[in-house]
C-alpha cells in the first residue's frame, strides 16, 4: 500500500517517525483529504497507555492519530532503558487500527546532525522505528513515507487559501 491508496482506502491513519522528521506537510494533506487530526494530551496513561487510543479509535469518521505508542516503544528504551508500552499492548493497538480499516504511516528521513552526541540517538531511533514498524506490519498495513531532509516537510499539492482555512478548522486536539 502506498500513501495515495491509504488516503482513499483507510478510515484510520496513525502517523509516527523519528522526532526530527517533520509531520506538518503530511498532516495538512490528511486534513485536506477529510481526516480529523487527533493526538493524545500529555504523557501516556501510567497504568494503561493504550486507553486514550481505544477511546479515539471508537470515534466515527476518518481519523488520523499520533503514534505515541510507537514513539514510546522507540524512545523509552533509548532514554530510560525500558518502554512503558509492552509489545502485547502495541500489537493489540495495531490490530485495533487494522479493524478500523486503518494503516500506520512510518515517516522516514535522515536524522539531523545534533550537538553533544545526539546524532547517535537519532540514528538509533531510525533503526528502532524500522524494527518496530516491521513487527507491527504483521498486524496492520504500514505505509512508509520519506519526508526527506529533517525540517523539510512533505509538500502537499497547492491549495487555495480558502481550502487551507477550511482544512485548518478540521484540525482538532483531543
Amino acid at each position: 500500500m502506498n500513501l495515495q491508496q491509504a488516503l482513499t482506502q483507510c478510515r484510520t491513519l496513525v502517523v509516527d517517525g523519528p522526532e526530527d522528521v517533520s509531520r506538518s506537510g503530511l498532516i495538512s494533506e490528511l486534513a485536506r483529504h477529510g481526516f480529523t487530526i487527533r493526538h493524545t494530551r500529555g504523557p501516556l496513561h501510567h497504568l494503561d497507555p493504550t486507553l486514550p487510543y481505544r477511546e479515539l479509535l471508537a470515534m466515527p469518521g476518518r481519523l488520523t492519530v499520533d503514534g505515541s505508542i510507537i514513539h514510546e516503544l522507540v524512545y523509552g528504551p533509548l532514554r530510560r532503558g525500558h518502554s512503558r508500552v509492552t509489545w502485547i499492548q502495541a500489537l493489540d493497538f495495531a490490530e485495533a487500527v487494522a479493524e478500523r480499516d486503518g494503516a500506520l504511516i512510518h515517516l522516514t528521513g535522515s536524522p539531523a546532525a545534533c550537538p553533544n552526541g545526539q546524532e547517535r540517538d537519532g540514528a538509533d531511533a531510525v533503526s528502532a522505528y524500522a524494527r518496530a514498524f516491521r513487527t507491527l506490519a504483521q498486524h496492520v498495513p504500514v505505509v512508509t513515507v520519506d519526508a526527506g531532509e529533517p525540517g523539510h516537510p512533505i509538500r502537499a499539492p497547492a491549495v487555495r487559501p480558502a481550502q487551507l482555512r477550511r482544512a485548518r478548522r478540521k484540525l482538532t486536539v483531543g
